[in-house]
Parts: structure tokens; C-alpha cells; sequence
């Protein structure tokens, strides 16, 4: 196990290598560019203009350019935000703790409610409850995630007004404090909702799906045939088996974590990680852009080696060499 996950992360470093490479090369063929979005718009003097691209380096060759954005970005000097005027370290270490926060949230409400779901139609299927919980979720995964957001918002933010519609606390509470949190679990209540409900629907429909296929097969045929109990059937030997399936989406989950919602961030004005994601595309901060671009990417690779590494985990069949 440990070979090979070191074998693993050494074989991220040429995928990021190359990951980088069309990162540059993408952000370099989008229109304008990062001093675009650092310029004062009322300021048209074509000297200024010229003088402070030649400061930042934009006349240089691209492989110079390249070059000297990779060297600083494993330094850890991502550059600095071209819109908020901070470095883009600091600007993303204000948004993380927010978009975990949230992932986390959703998550949880995601694997509580697909577990109980999936077990329930696994081990009843073709019921009146396995075809209602069939029905929710082919619901839910025709709702998209911003129509979902929309009429959250709208239903439980401005007619009912149970849970506010923006921001992650309340300014008036001080960091720290009971109130504080209180706010901080108010506010990511209801983004968090939509994107575990949504969720829910695949997690619930694989994990049933699973379960009934488990049930059929010969080692269930055989412990029913010696005699144990139908509760440690299901248990131990079926579903044991019907979550390996989930231990993919775990993986991937991770990402999910840390890059956040973007749609529904964005509609729920959630100061995270994906709100931040879609500023830095429509203010063409490409020091924001290309550096949590950079981290999905090495997030997803990571989440991929957590979902190998668990598998071994969950089923001792499956061996890792």
C-alpha cells in the first residue's frame, strides 16, 4: 500500500507538469489579461499602459513567462490578485475555511440520507417506499443545481424568511463567539441542503441498485443456507459489498470539498472558493484563475489515490500492489 501510493504521487508530478503547461497556455489565449484587471478603466494614457507591462513582464517570450510563473508558483508566490489587490495565497486562505464548511455540510446531509434511502429500497425493492424514493430521486437528477438554488431562495429566504439568502455570517457577531457560529450554521444551512439533496439522488440509486444485485448472488445464497441471521446478511456480507461503489464518489467528494459549489456559491452569494472561481473568470484575474485552476487539478489526482487507497480498505479482496 505504501509503495504504491508513493508510486502514485510521483507520477502526479509530470500530469501536473503538463496540467500547467495548458493551464499557461489557456489563460495566455484568453482575451486581455491579468493587468487588464489592475489598471484604473478611466486611465487610457498608452505610455502608462506600455510602461507597466513591461514592470509585469508581459513583453517577455512565453517560455520566459511560463518559466518564471512555475518557478515562483512551487516557491509558493502565486502572484497577486489583480482585483483585490492581495496576494492570491492569502486571498484564497480567507475563502477555504467557508467552502469546507459548506462541502462538509453538504456531504454529510448527502451520505446520512443516501444511506438511509438506499438501504431501505435495497432491502424492500419494488414497494410502494422503494418506487417513492425512486420517484425523489430522478427528481433530483432532473433539477438542476440553479433552478434548485433559485427557488430555495426564493421560497425559504423571501416568502418565509426562515434562512437568510447571501453571505456566510452575520457582520454585527464577533469572531468567535456562540452567536458567531450560530450565524456561520444559519447561513450554510440552506446551500448546503440543495447541494446534498441533489446529491443524494445518484449516492441513494447506486447504493440500491448494489444491494439488490448483492442479494442475489451465490455467497448470500450460501449463509442464508447455513442459517444466519437475514440482519447479518445484509450487514456484513451485502452491504459491506454495495458501498465499494460509494467509496468512488468519497474520493471524488474530497475535490468537491475544497473547490466548492460554483453554480450554487455563486447564486447564494458564498464567499468560497467557487464564487471566487467565476470572479477571477469575469474580471480576467488570471492569478486567482490559474492558481485554484492548478489546485482543483492536483485535488482531483489526490482524490483519485484516496479512492484507490480505500477500496483496499473496504473490500480485503482487493489488494494493491
Amino acid at each position: 500500500m505504501l509503495k504504491y501510493s508513493i508510486r502514485r504521487i510521483l507520477g502526479m508530478i509530470p500530469m501536473l507538469l503538463l496540467i500547467s503547461i495548458v493551464v499557461f497556455t489557456l489563460a495566455k489565449l484568453m482575451p486581455g489579461d491579468s493587468f487588464s484587471g489592475e489598471i484604473d478603466p478611466t486611465n487610457t494614457n498608452p505610455e502608462y499602459i506600455k510602461e507597466m507591462r513591461e514592470k509585469l513582464g508581459y513583453n517577455d517570450p512565453i517560455h520566459v513567462q511560463y518559466f518564471r510563473w512555475v518557478s515562483n508558483f512551487v516557491q509558493g508566490d502565486f502572484g497577486n490578485s489583480s482585483r483585490y489587490k492581495m496576494p492570491v495565497s492569502d486571498l484564497i486562505g480567507e475563502r477555504i475555511p467557508n467552502t469546507i464548511f459548506l462541502g462538509f455540510s453538504s456531504l454529510l446531509i448527502t451520505y446520512i440520507l443516501a444511506f438511509i434511502m438506499g438501504i431501505y429500497a435495497g432491502r424492500k425493492p419494488y414497494t410502494i417506499g422503494d418506487h417513492l424514493i425512486g420517484g425523489l430521486n430522478y427528481l433530483g437528477l432532473a433539477i438542476p443545481s440553479f433552478v434548485a438554488a433559485v427557488f430555495a431562495i426564493y421560497f425559504f429566504s423571501f416568502q418565509l424568511n426562515i434562512f437568510p439568502s447571501n453571505g456566510s455570517v452575520d457582520i454585527m457577531y464577533s469572531t468567535g463567539t456562540l452567536d458567531y457560529w450560530l450565524s456561520r450554521v444559519h447561513h450554510v444551512v440552506l446551500p448546503a441542503v440543495v447541494l446534498g439533496l441533489l446529491s443524494t439522488a445518484s449516492y441513494t440509486q447506486f447504493l440500491r441498485n448494489d444491494i439488490i444485485e448483492n442479494s442475489r448472488k451465490d455467497f448470500v445464497r450460501t449463509a442464508r443456507a447455513k442459517g444466519t441471521r437475514e440482519s447479518k446478511i445484509y450487514n456484513v456480507h451485502i452491504l459491506r459489498n454495495s458501498i465499494i461503489p460509494l467509496v468512488t464518489f468519497l474520493g471524488f467528494d474530497v475535490v468537491s470539498v475544497i473547490s466548492g459549489a460554483i453554480i450554487t456559491e455563486t447564486i447564494f452569494t458564498y464567499p468560497g472558493i467557487g464564487q471566487l472561481f467565476i470572479e477571477s473568470v469575469s474580471t480576467n484575474d488570471y492569478p486567482v484563475l490559474m492558481t485554484l485552476t492548478m489546485m482543483f487539478s492536483f485535488l482531483t489526482l489526490f482524490g483519485n489515490l484516496i479512492a484507490d487507497i480505500l477500496y483496499g480498505v473496504v473490500d480485503p479482496r482487493i489488494r494493491i500492489e
